[in-house]
């Protein structure tokens, strides 16, 4: 057994333990409290548009290395792409501190087979009806369910990842991304100011409070984005919906009902007027010659799915 994960008969089983559970709580906990540190900080004193700037780079890094690396490639294989660009998304995805890969692609495929009905280990639904309900499903789903015990066989999802050597070995190096992730944006302030008022502030901007904002922009599409905004797409049981905030702000993610109807497209706003970051980049990419073998369905499909079923709004 390493690292809470054995194999059974080519079975992956994952058993949470009470290390891990601890670091999720200090990585849930302690970027809001810096969050909050840095805009106490920043209302009182200022803040030098250089932190603002590595604040903005490893968002788009971490925050891009989940939506188009962890979810669009890893776990809907929505295009194929080289080995570097492979690697590039895995380390960038890592560094977001969302689980590893593996526990990270096996929890959402999950959430696809089993969405909104018993077994999906994030839907807001699962508390019965009611606002003290709703309130407490969004808790659930945005971060409760971090600490909640997962099947245990539930790698047996990722089978297909651990089948890759590259994404297996520097799968396992995800403490390595996690510390590079918060070191480097900390170094670069401390050359920036050559001091350790840099390295603290780049700490803290470059890597705590990018933290806080990536995984609560990433979070409000498994709280946000099943209770409230539009569902033009019937999708069965599941309660998607899109929202343009959280579709803005997670660049492109928020067009969550469009996804769960498409789940292995790689464009996530299908409609004129849903801006999709993340589609953008693996267009250029697309473009470029990067990737290829891109997933995203016909504009008839689209039109024949939409005439199907009218908008409402939840």
């Amino acid at each position: 057994m390493e690292g809470g994960i054995m194999t059974v008969r080519g079975i992956y089983k994952y058993h949470i333990t009470r290390p891990e559970k601890i670091l999720t709580a200090l990585f849930v906990f302690v970027p809001p409290v810096a969050l909050i540190c840095a805009v106490i900080q920043a209302w009182g004193e200022g803040v030098d548009f250089f932190y603002l700037s590595l604040l903005g780079i490893f968002y788009m890094l971490t925050g891009l290395g989940i939506t188009v690396g962890f979810h669009r490639y890893f776990t809907h294989g929505s295009f194929k792409t080289s080995p570097l660009i492979e690697t590039i998304l895995l380390v960038c995805g890592s560094a977001a501190v969302e689980k590893d890969v593996f526990k990270w692609c096996a929890a959402h495929r999950l959430h696809h087979q089993k969405s909104d009905v018993p077994g999906d280990p994030h839907s807001p639904h699962s508390f019965g009806s009611g606002g003290w309900a709703i309130c407490k499903g969004f808790v659930h789903a945005h971060v409760g369910w971090l600490f909640t015990i997962l099947p245990k066989d539930i790698l047996k999802n990722v089978s297909d990842l651990y089948e890759k050597p590259r994404v297996r070995i520097i799968g396992k190096l995800f403490p390595l991304w996690v510390l590079l992730g918060l070191l480097i944006p900390a170094i670069t302030g401390a050359l920036y100011e050559h001091s350790w008022n840099g390295f603290f502030l780049g700490f803290l901007w470059g890597g705590l409070v990018r933290i806080a904002l990536v995984h609560h922009v990433t979070w409000s599409t498994n709280s946000v984005c099943h209770i409230w905004g539009d569902r033009p797409f019937n999708t069965r049981k599941d309660r998607s919906t899109n929202n343009f905030f959280c579709a803005m702000f997670s660049m492109g993610e928020g067009w969550h009902n469009n996804h769960h109807k498409y789940p292995r497209s790689a464009r996530h706003g299908l409609q004129p007027g849903e801006f999709d970051l993340s589609w953008s980049l693996v267009h250029l990419c697309q473009k470029l010659g990067w990737v290829w073998d891109v997933k995203v369905p016909s504009q008839t499909e689209i039109q024949v799915a939409l005439s199907s079923k009218s908008s409402f709004r939840t």
